[in-house]
C-alpha cells in the first residue's frame, strides 16, 4: 500500500519510514501541511498518517481540508497532546484513528492495517480467495489443499505460498480488491514511492509470476484490457 507520512520532525520521519517501509509501505515523507496538499493532487495514496504539531497548517487542519477537497483515504493522527477535546476534535474534522506519541511500531501497523480493512470492507487481518489464505499482520500467505484421508474422507492441509516483497504487495493489493479488479496504476503506486521508479512492465513480471503460484491452486488472474487485473476463480461462472 501506498503511505503518505506528513511529519516536519526529520529524525521521528526516518524512524517511522524505515519501519513501515520494512512492513511493506510505499512510503512517501513530506514536512508540511502545504506540502502534503500539493502532493495529494498529483499523487493517489492508500493511507495518511499526519501528525497533528505542524507548522502554519496544523495536522487538524490539513485532515479537514483533505477532506473538503475530496480525499477519502484512511487517515491516521499522530499527536503529542492526550487531552480529551485534541482526539475528539480530531476526530470530528475527519480523521480516522488517533496514536498518542510516543508509540510502539506494532501498534501503529497493527493500526494501519485495521484502517485498510476498513476501507476496503474487510472485517479481518486474514484475506481469503478460493484456495488462498493471505494473513496481513504475519505476512503469510498459504493454500488449503484438500488431500484424501486413509478412510477415503478429504482432509485439508496448509502449503506455503512463498512470495518475494513486492510479490506480497501485489498480492495483497489484489486481494483487498476482490472480487473487484485491481487498477494497474494504483498497483504500480503501491509498489513504488518518488524514491524508486518501477515501469508498467515490471508489473507484469510480478503478475506473470503470481499466475504461475496461483493457477495450480484454482485461482486465475485475469487482464483487463485497459484498466488492470482480477482475481477470478477457474470454472466459476
Amino acid at each position: 500500500m501506498r503511505l503518505l507520512l506528513v511529519e516536519d520532525d526529520v529524525l521521528v520521519a526516518s524512524g517511522i519510514k524505515l519501519g513501515l517501509s520494512n512492513a511493506g509501505y510505499a512510503v512517501d515523507w513530506v514536512g508540511s501541511a502545504e506540502r502534503a496538499l500539493e502532493v495529494t493532487q498529483a499523487d493517489a495514496f492508500d493511507i495518511a498518517v499526519i501528525d497533528i504539531g505542524l507548522p502554519l497548517m496544523d495536522g487538524l487542519a490539513l485532515t479537514q481540508a483533505l477532506r473538503e477537497q475530496g480525499h477519502s483515504m484512511p487517515v491516521l493522527i499522530l499527536t503529542a497532546r492526550d487531552a480529551l477535546q485534541d482526539r475528539v476534535q480530531g476526530l470530528d474534522m475527519g480523521a480516522d484513528d488517533y496514536m498518542v506519541k510516543p508509540f510502539e511500531l506494532p501498534e501503529l501497523l497493527a493500526r494501519l492495517r485495521a484502517l485498510l480493512r476498513r476501507s476496503q470492507a474487510a472485517t479481518t487481518s486474514v484475506l481469503r480467495f478460493g484456495s488462498l489464505e493471505l494473513d496481513m499482520a504475519l505476512r503469510q500467505a498459504t493454500f488449503h489443499v484438500a488431500t484424501p484421508g486413509a478412510d477415503g474422507a478429504a482432509t485439508s492441509t496448509r502449503q506455503p505460498m512463498e512470495l518475494g516483497p513486492r510479490e506480497w504487495t501485489v498480492m495483497e493489493y489484489l486481494m483487498l480488491q476482490a472480487p473487484k479488479p485491481a487498477n494497474k496504476d494504483k498497483l504500480l503506486q503501491a509498489l513504488t514511492g518518488w524514491d524508486k521508479e518501477i515501469t508498467p512492465n515490471a508489473v507484469e513480471v510480478y503478475i506473470s509470476r503470481l499466475r504461475a503460484k496461483l493457477e495450480p491452486h484454482g485461482i486465475a488472474l485475469r487482464s483487463i484490457r485497459g484498466f488492470g487485473y482480477r482475481l477470478e476463480l477457474v470454472g466459476a461462472d
